[in-house]
């Protein structure tokens, strides 16, 4: 601890050290940056003083030369001749020296331009001038623009033409001043620019930049030096352009004319520099780029690192030595706190510290002997806490080792994680060979219907027993009754699944014995029905033939009654018969929809004799079932005829057919009859029950019978004067052939 808080001073020394000589270098990289940007700005209006100095005094000589031009042309024009053909050359070159200009000419018009015919210099005749963009109609006088030289060793002149009226010649003069050259040469920009970059060093190249031609100038065409001789005529009137980066000067310079300098930093011809370019408004709008040498500052910028970086190196060894021994200082007492902890660790509580401090160490002490104590009095409710769940632990391991249903528990990826005794017993797997695998205990078919069950628990909805099938290990099936039930942790996250199975065996035999019982209560009703039924046609046939003795005669009204009495018994017996044998049918792979319409086809004549209607919605998609053809009919037929007897005004009897969740198929009869009361609903399908005049009332009762066979079911809701309506469920077939089923224990194939 000693040496990890050494290292953690130092280390934050450091950094504070290293941030300290960071921002330090940021500072007077900053301040150094500052001091240059000024010097440049100062540089840049000095530079903008002196051309404006040299502008005014460039306007000075212009106007002096310009006046004692016009002077020299009027007198030449008193002494010369009207006709340029009586002037000779020599009297030109007299009347140069007597006027005191460096010569005189005569011009005469040329075509479109103006030659020289005669001048005091012989070099000058036969030059051609334009001069036509002045107006030449009587006494008129004008100068080119005054060219200002910027090179030192050219000869400052001024050239002025005159044209009298009447004459036909125009008188050229040229004067240089070899005083007033002398004079520019001391007051002119180059000398300036030289005698400013010899006093500044780090000032590598001063250019002068006229914006509206600077713009213009291609790349490849820009020279390094300029030296022209009008400020505004060129792009750089001034200065060198040696430190050229045309594109971004162009971009600088553009931006520098709204108003605010531009630095800009470069790295050109291998120098790191710093340009600038400030806008000046005087004379005529121009920009002054100056390029400034970086190495200089660099150079002080590395220096003041180094010596920075050297004092933190020192610093930064006297703290570690420091720190270091500060520490050892500071943990000595923690070695005593450390003794007591090593004592509780091993389990030792009742020693305790011996305080002498009253510091933050000293309380650390004082609280550590308390969580000795208090932790002494936590492990021995701990333990007793530990024996009492031991002792339920037990307690709950034999209740479920010792229940009669089978308990096992699986993940979410459905390996078996535990199993109870019962569930060895009842399944035939080991809990040794169990755990770990996915044991196969749902026979294949009803795989897609488990699945769904743990997907509607895993969603949160509670389940309740259900009965289903089972396989054991050695592959019987089994009739059981299944509880599934999820296993949350702490955050309420299902974990694992539990599941409770309870053999069904020893109790569907007993469904099936009271079945049975049922069935044989069933047949005494039916033997009693039966009796009563045909015990009063009996009783009419006897006494009919009885009379027939007596008399000695033959009634044929009596004979028809007889017969009609024979008939209906007849109809008793034989649905009696039907009643009897249902499960006598074969069953077949049907379509319900080709059936009901067999059946439609059959009753259709009746329906139209009726004044019904028959409206029919049958589903797309096939409705394949397992089912006995002709019994079925049977149904169809029954329900149907009663709709109809139902409708004695005739009207519209609607036939749907539709799937019923994924794995039934609902067929629909609605009919627009006179209803049947609510309390009457119930006892339809008891045996003899009908209200109808002819009836049996084992119609009904037949049909719930070859449902029943068929794993379906038969629903009859009616409203008085409204109609009737039947639904008859049926299980669908899977594409392998076997049916869907929710009946314990039955798989029907074909």
């Amino acid at each position: 601890m000693k040496t990890k808080l050494s290292f953690m001073i130092s280390l934050l020394v450091f950094i504070m050290l290293a941030l300290h000589v960071i921002l330090s270098e940021y500072s007077t990289r900053v301040n150094l940056r500052s001091d240059v940007e000024a010097n440049m700005m100062a540089v840049s209006q000095q530079i903008a003083v002196n051309v404006m100095q040299n502008s005014r005094e460039h306007t000075f000589i212009h106007t002096m030369l310009t006046q004692k031009l016009k002077a020299v042309s009027l007198e030449a024009a008193k002494q010369l001749p009207e006709s340029s053909f009586l002037i000779t050359d020599k009297q030109l070159t007299q009347l140069a020296n007597k006027l005191g200009v460096t010569r005189i000419s005569a011009m005469l018009l040329d075509g479109s331009s103006y030659s020289t015919v005669h001048s005091s210099d012989p070099l000058e005749i036969g030059l051609d001038q334009d001069l036509l963009r002045f107006q030449l109609s009587g006494n008129t006088f004008w100068t080119p623009p005054y060219v200002a030289s910027l090179n030192d060793e050219e000869t400052i002149g001024e050239d002025s033409y005159y044209k009298e009226a009447g004459s036909n010649y125009v008188i050229h003069c040229y004067m240089q001043s070899d005083q007033l050259t002398d004079y520019e040469k001391i007051a002119h920009t180059t000398s300036f620019l030289t005698e400013m970059k010899a006093g500044n060093p780090t000032i590598l190249e001063v250019t002068g930049i006229t914006p509206a031609e600077f713009a213009k100038i291609p790349e490849s065409q820009a020279p390094d030096y300029f030296n022209s001789a009008e400020l505004m005529s060129d792009s750089i009137p001034f200065g060198s352009y040696g430190y050229r980066e045309i594109e971004q000067d162009k971009k600088s310079v553009k931006e520098a004319l709204k108003g605010k300098p531009v630095y800009r930093d470069a790295h050109i011809n291998n120098r790191s520099v710093i340009k600038s370019f400030v806008v000046v408004k005087q004379p005529t709008p121009y920009v002054i780029g100056l390029v400034f040498d970086k190495r200089p500052m660099l150079g002080l910028l590395a220096q003041q690192r180094n010596n920075q970086i050297m004092i933190s190196a020192l610093l930064l060894v006297f703290v570690i030595f420091c720190s270091y021994w500060l520490s050892g200082l500071l943990f000595r007492p923690v070695s005593s706190i450390l003794w007591k902890i090593n004592e509780v660790a091993f389990g030792r509580f009742d020693n305790t510290i011996e305080v002498r401090r009253k510091d933050e160490l000293g309380q650390l002490a004082h609280r550590v002997n308390a969580m000795s104590k208090n932790l002494g009095i936590y492990m021995t409710k701990l333990k007793i806490a530990f024996e009492e769940n031991r002792s339920m632990k037990e307690y709950l391991e034999s209740f479920i080792n010792h229940t009669t249903d089978a308990i096992h528990v699986v993940d979410l990826e459905g390996r078996t994680t535990q199993v109870n005794r019962a569930f060895e017993q009842l399944f035939g797997y080991e809990a040794e060979v169990a755990v770990g695998q996915m044991l196969p205990l749902v026979p294949e078919h009803l795989v897609e219907e488990e699945q769904k069950y743990l997907e509607q628990l895993q969603g949160g909805k509670t389940l309740t027993a259900r009965e289903t099938l089972r396989v054991t290990s050695s592959g019987e099936w089994i009739a059981v009754s299944a509880t599934t039930s999820p296993i949350r942790d702490k955050h309420g996250e299902i974990r694992a699944i539990a599941s409770i199975t309870r053999d069904m065996t020893s109790r569907n035999k007993m469904d099936e014995l009271l079945r049975r019982s049922e069935k044989l209560t069933t047949v005494g009703q039916l033997a009693a029905g039966v009796a009563h039924e045909i015990r009063n046609p009996l009783t009419t046939l006897r006494g009919f033939l009885q009379l027939q003795l007596e008399t000695s005669k033959l009634n044929k009204m009596h004979v028809d009654l007889m017969l009609s009495e024979i008939d209906r018994i007849n109809l008793i017996v034989g649905e009696f018969l039907i009643l009897a044998k249902p499960q006598a049918a074969r069953f077949e792979e049907k379509d319900v929809r080709f059936i009901l319409g067999d059946v439609i086809s059959l009753l259709d004549s009746q329906a139209h004799l009726c004044n019904i209607e028959f409206l029919t919605a049958f589903e797309q998609a096939e409705c394949m079932i397992s089912c006995e053809e002709n019994q079925l009919k049977q149904v169809f037929i029954n329900v149907i005829k009663n709709a109809i007897e139902a409708m004695d005004s005739g009207g519209k009897l609607t036939i749907e057919v539709k799937h019923e969740a994924s794995n039934h198929v609902k067929v629909t009869i609605i009919d627009e009859g006179i209803g049947i009361p609510e309390e009457r609903i119930p006892m339809l399908g008891n045996p003899f029950y009908t209200d109808k005049d002819k009836g049996t009332g084992l119609g009904i009762m037949v049909s719930q019978r070859i449902i029943q066979s068929h794993q379906g079911t038969l629903e009859i809701k009616s409203k008085v004067g409204v109609g009737t309506i039947v639904m008859i469920t049926l299980p669908l077939l899977k594409p392998n052939g076997i049916m869907y089923n929710t009946y314990l224990g039955v798989n029907e194939h074909e």
